[in-house]
C-alpha cells in the first residue's frame, strides 16, 4: 500500500527554501521556481540547490552535463553505461551531491518534449536509487515527486503535446528545432515511476551499495536491467517462482534459496566458527549477488561467510517476510509453546510452508552438538541471527521493538528445536 507524500503546496514550499535561485540576462533576472524546475537544453553556472562547499558548486555544473549526456539531449565521447557510472560514482563518494543530482533529474523530466530524453531521465533516476538514497531531507520532495507520476501516461503525452504546439508556433520561423518525439519509446514512464518508488523505499532504509569498492559498468548495467526484470533479491516469493519457471519448471523451491544453501554447507560453513554470525566481505557478497541474479554461482568460492550473507539477505529483502505478516501476531503470542509454534507453520501458505521448512531444516544441521562444538553457534545463537529475517515487526514503539525481538526469536527457536522438516529431504 502506498502511502501519499508531502502535498503539492509542501513541495513547493520545500523548494522555494532550498533551491540556488538562478538567474539570467543582462540585469541578473531571477529565474522562477516553474522554470528552474523545467527542462533546460543549456548548461547550469552554479548547483540547483543551496551549498556552501566549493567542491560541490563545481562538480555540481559537471555533473548536469552528465545527465544531459545521459539523457540524448548533449554529445558526449562516452557511452551511456560510462556516462552513468562517472555520475554513479561521484555521488557514491561524494554524499552531497546526491540531493543535487536527484534535483537535476526532476527538473530535466519536467516539462521535456522528448519522450527518449524523458524515459532515459526516469531511467537515470532508476539506476541512481540503487547505489544511494538521498538525504532524509530531500527524500520527502523526491517521494512527492515520483508519487505524481505513478499514473501520468495520459497527462505526460498531453503535456509533451501541448508544449510541443506551443514551441513550433513560437519558432515557426526557426529553421533549428530540437527533435519532438511523443510515440512512446519503450517502457512507459509510470513503469519507472512504481520501481523508483518502491525503491526509494527500499534503499531509504538501506541506505544503498556499501563496501569500499567503486560502483562498475557491470553493477550499472544489472541496475538498469532490473527495471524490466525483477531483481531475485527484494521480490515477493511468487515473483521469484515465476521468473524461475522457464528455467527450472520442476523446482518448488526458489533456486536462490536452495543453491546458496547448499554453498554454504559445500564450503565447510557447519564447521565454521561464527558462521551466519561473522558477516562475510561486503565487496565479495556484492560481487556474488550480481553474480545469483544472473542465475549463475561461481565456482571460485571459498569462504562460507559470503554465501551465508547473502542468504541472509535475501531473506531479510524479500518483499513480504517468510512468515507474512498476517501471521505475525499469532507468532509471538506461541513463542514459548513448541505445538501452537508448529501448528503456525502448517496455517501458512504452501510457498510459504515450503521455504521456511527448508530454512528450518539448513539451521538443524548446525544446530546438532557436533557442529555447535566447531560453529560456536548453538539453537540460541542461530535463532538471535535469523529471526530478524523471518519475522517484521511493524511496530515503531522501541519498546515494543525490544520486547518482540525477544518473542520472535522464542519462536524460531521452538521450530528449530520441535518441526518435523523430513517432508523437505531432497526437495529441490
Amino acid at each position: 500500500t502506498l502511502r501519499k507524500p508531502i502535498s503539492q503546496s509542501s513541495m513547493a514550499d520545500w523548494a522555494s527554501k532550498n533551491l540556488n535561485m538562478h538567474t539570467q540576462g543582462i540585469f541578473r533576472r531571477r529565474i522562477s521556481i516553474s522554470n528552474m524546475l523545467s527542462w533546460n537544453g543549456g548548461s547550469i553556472k552554479k548547483p540547483m540547490l543551496i551549498t556552501s562547499s566549493r567542491t560541490i558548486k563545481k562538480e555540481a555544473c559537471e555533473m548536469f552535463k552528465l545527465v544531459q549526456s545521459y539523457m540524448g539531449d548533449r554529445q558526449s565521447r562516452m557511452d551511456r553505461n560510462h556516462v552513468a557510472l562517472v555520475m554513479v560514482t561521484k555521488c557514491w563518494s561524494m554524499q552531497g551531491l546526491r540531493d543535487e543530482l536527484y534535483i537535476q533529474l526532476i527538473r530535466q523530466t519536467t516539462d521535456n518534449t522528448c519522450y527518449r530524453s524523458l524515459a532515459w531521465g526516469w531511467e537515470l533516476m532508476a539506476i541512481s536509487l540503487a547505489f544511494f538514497s538521498p538525504s532524509p531531507k530531500f527524500q520527502t520532495y523526491l517521494e512527492g515527486y515520483i508519487y505524481r507520476h505513478l499514473d501520468s501516461d495520459e497527462n505526460i503525452a498531453q503535456r509533451i503535446k501541448e508544449l510541443v504546439d506551443l514551441k513550433n508556433k513560437k519558432n515557426s520561423k526557426s529553421r533549428k528545432k530540437r527533435k519532438q518525439n511523443t510515440e512512446d519509446e519503450g517502457l512507459p514512464i509510470s513503469t519507472y515511476a512504481k520501481y523508483c518508488y518502491r525503491k526509494l523505499q527500499k534503499v531509504a532504509v538501506t541506505g544503498g551499495k556499501k563496501g569500499l569498492r567503486k560502483p562498475t559498468v557491470e553493477e550499472i548495467m544489472h541496475a538498469r536491467n532490473a527495471i524490466v526484470t525483477p531483481s531475485l533479491f527484494g521480490s515477493s516469493l511468487e515473483e521469484i517462482m515465476v521468473r524461475q519457471q522457464d528455467m527450472f519448471p520442476g523446482n518448488k523451491l526458489p533456486w536462490v534459496q536452495t543453491q546458496l544453501s547448499q554453498q554454504v554447507l559445500a564450503l565447510g560453513g557447519e564447521q565454521t566458527e561464527g558462521i551466519f554470525r561473522v558477516p562475510g566481505d561486503i565487496d565479495e557478497v556484492n560481487a556474488l549477488k550480481l553474480q545469483v541474479d544472473q542465475w549463475r554461482i561461481p565456482s571460485s568460492l571459498s569462504d562460507p561467510n559470503i554465501p551465508a550473507s547473502l542468504l541472509k539477505l535475501w531473506y531479510r529483502e524479500l518483499e513480504e517476510p517468510v512468515i507474512p505478516q498476517q501471521f505475525y501476531k499469532e507468532c509471538i503470542s506461541n513463542y514459548e509453546n513448541p505445538d501452537a509454534a508448529v501448528a503456525v507453520v502448517q496455517l501458512l501458505p504452501e510457498l510459504n510452508r515450503l521455504v521456511l521448512c527448508y530454512l528450518i531444516h539448513f539451521l538443524q544441521i548446525f544446530a546438532q552438538p557436533s557442529n555447535v562444538g566447531r560453529t560456536k553457534m548453538d539453537v540460541n545463537n542461530l535463532a538471535m541471527v535469523m529471526a530478524p529475517n523471518c519475522l517484521r515487526c511493524q511496530s515503531d514503539d522501541p519498546r515494543v521493538i525490544f520486547e518482540n525481538t525477544r518473542k520472535e526469536m522464542s519462536f524460531l527457536r521452538m521450530l528449530i528445536v520441535h518441526l518435523d522438516t523430513s517432508c523437505i529431504q531432497g526437495l529441490v
